[in-house]
């Protein structure tokens, strides 16, 4: 019995020595970051200060500082499907993409490369977000990256145009507008979505 007892104690013992050091380096990871006045998400962005306030992601999602570098979401980050909630942007224009690209393609005309200046231009949000979105006539792998494609052909537009882009996501066919078992359909789920951040 006293030797199980020991065995016990011993292990016990081990178990409390290695908790110690995960602790500690943990707590001397902290003092680092506080060393450097660092807010783990901001990464060096606050310039090495903690500013206590409301900062925005570029997902729009709104997040708390206090002066002791401690931080939280203001609201909850991403809904069941990982797709983000908390956007504090106004969908501020929808691209029909048959307009904008061939099929299978997303490289964009020049009267499209136009009219998407003059939008960026004549816009007065802060940033934007861009959203690409497809039917479903290809397989899943092939519309997430068609989508982001199309994205990302939007939002160099806008960065040429001196907008600033805050994200770029391709959704496929994970975001219909309207069912996909009609032409009508369809075509209203080809689209790229620009949300202005204001």
């Amino acid at each position: 019995m006293t030797k199980n007892f020991s065995k016990t104690v011993g292990k016990l013992f081990a178990t409390a020595a290695a908790t110690a050091v995960v602790l500690t380096s943990l707590m001397a990871a902290d003092v680092s970051a506080q060393a450097f006045g660092q807010t783990r998400s901001q990464e060096g962005r606050d310039r090495g200060q903690y500013i206590p306030g409301i900062w925005v992601d570029p997902d729009g999602c709104e997040h708390w500082v206090m002066d002791d570098g401690a931080e939280g979401y203001m609201t909850p980050h991403v809904n069941r499907k990982g797709i983000p909630v908390c956007r504090r942007g106004n969908l501020c224009g929808v691209m029909n993409t048959d307009q904008f690209f061939k099929t299978d393609s997303f490289r964009i005309h020049k009267a499209g490369r136009d009219r998407l200046a003059q939008f960026f231009q004549g816009s007065t949000a802060q940033a934007f977000i861009i959203t690409g979105h497809t039917d479903s006539r290809a397989s899943d792998a092939y519309n997430l990256r068609l989508s982001l494609n199309r994205a990302n052909a939007v939002a160099a537009i806008a960065q040429q145009s001196g907008a600033r882009i805050a994200d770029v996501r391709g959704y496929g066919e994970r975001l219909p507008a309207q069912p996909n078992n009609t032409a009508k359909g369809m075509a209203a789920n080809r689209r790229v979505e620009i949300i202005c951040i204001q």
